[in-house]
This record gives structure tokens, C-alpha cells and sequence, in this order.
């Protein structure tokens, strides 16, 4: 078995896309995954589960939440060592108190011709950004909810992205070493 993280975009926001997590664990557990654990009501799975390709079974969640729910979630699907990569590739320092403060902006496919003038023109001066072919990095140290850069990145990037902040991110690898 194979340890998978799910991140799923836009569920139980804001009264809209309504999906207890006990029907996500009921849908992921009919789909064939082993020990599925949920975190939040936003959408963060860990499961385990045979060797899948990540785009089919991806698509199969999606699917079969629409079924029953009446919409279709994007569902980005990695495994662990994906996980740990976007973990260790983090460019910025760890935050010590406020977790919140770092985002990691999980790409559904790598980007291409990023205006990356546009980007840096929407950052403040306390932000700082990094981009690579998985990860959109943010440090806002002034919170992401006033940020320009954030609210206009996934438009400029040219990719659908789900984002968490760091302390979601750790709780999710602490949730992956449980399994």
C-alpha cells in the first residue's frame, strides 16, 4: 500500500460545496483507500491505497462527490515523497509562531510562460514569492487575507492551486508518519 495525501479545493467554504469529512472517508473507502484520515473540514486527506495513477484515481474522487453531492471538487492527489518534497523545498524560513504566515500553493500541473514581472509587481515589501513546477511558495508575514499577490497568483501562474498554510502542511505530514 501506498500513502497518498488529498488536497481538495473549495469544499465547506463560506456555506458552499458542502462535504462532511465522514462522507469523504465513506467515498474514499468505496474507491479502494485503506486508513483514511481527514484534517479540518477543508478538504486535507491521508489514505493509503494500491499503486494509483494519481490523475485517474483523482478524477474518480471528484467524480463520485459530484454523484452524491452535486459538484466536482478539483482533488490534487501526491504521494508522500511528493509531500516531503514540496516540504524540503520550502525557500523560506520556518515559521517559530504563526504557521499562517507561509503558504504553499500546491500546482494541479507545472506552469508555463508565467508573467513573472506581473507577480512581483502585486507583492508587498514584507512578502517574498518562489515558484517552482509543483509549489507557488508565499511568505506573507502580513497576513494572506490583504494580499494582492494572493488574490491574483493562481490568474497570473495560469494553473489551478490549493493552497494550505504551513501548520496544515505539518499537521498533514504528521498525520502521513501515523500511518
Amino acid at each position: 500500500m501506498i500513502t497518498y495525501i488529498a488536497l481538495l479545493r473549495g469544499i465547506n467554504v463560506g456555506g458552499k460545496n458542502k462535504l462532511p469529512m465522514a462522507d469523504l472517508v465513506k467515498i474514499l473507502e468505496v474507491l479502494g483507500a485503506q486508513d483514511v484520515k481527514t484534517y479540518i473540514q477543508s478538504g486535507n486527506v491521508v489514505f493509503q491505497v494500491k499503486e494509483v495513477n494519481t490523475d485517474t484515481f483523482s478524477t474518480a474522487i471528484s467524480h463520485e462527490i459530484e454523484k452524491q453531492f452535486g459538484f466536482a471538487p478539483k482533488v490534487l492527489l501526491m504521494t508522500e515523497e511528493e509531500f516531503d518534497r514540496a516540504m524540503d523545498e520550502n525557500p523560506f524560513p520556518v515559521p517559530d509562531k504563526d504557521g499562517n504566515t507561509l503558504h504553499l500553493g500546491f500546482l494541479a500541473t507545472e506552469p508555463e510562460n508565467v508573467d513573472i514581472l506581473e507577480l512581483s509587481a502585486l507583492k508587498t515589501e514584507s512578502e517574498h514569492y518562489c515558484l517552482t513546477p509543483k509549489v507557488f511558495y508565499l511568505f506573507a508575514p502580513d497576513g494572506v487575507g490583504k494580499s494582492r499577490l494572493t488574490a491574483a497568483a493562481e490568474k497570473i501562474i495560469g494553473v489551478e492551486m490549493t493552497d494550505r498554510n504551513w501548520n496544515t502542511v505539518c499537521k498533514l505530514k504528521e498525520m502521513v508518519e501515523k500511518q
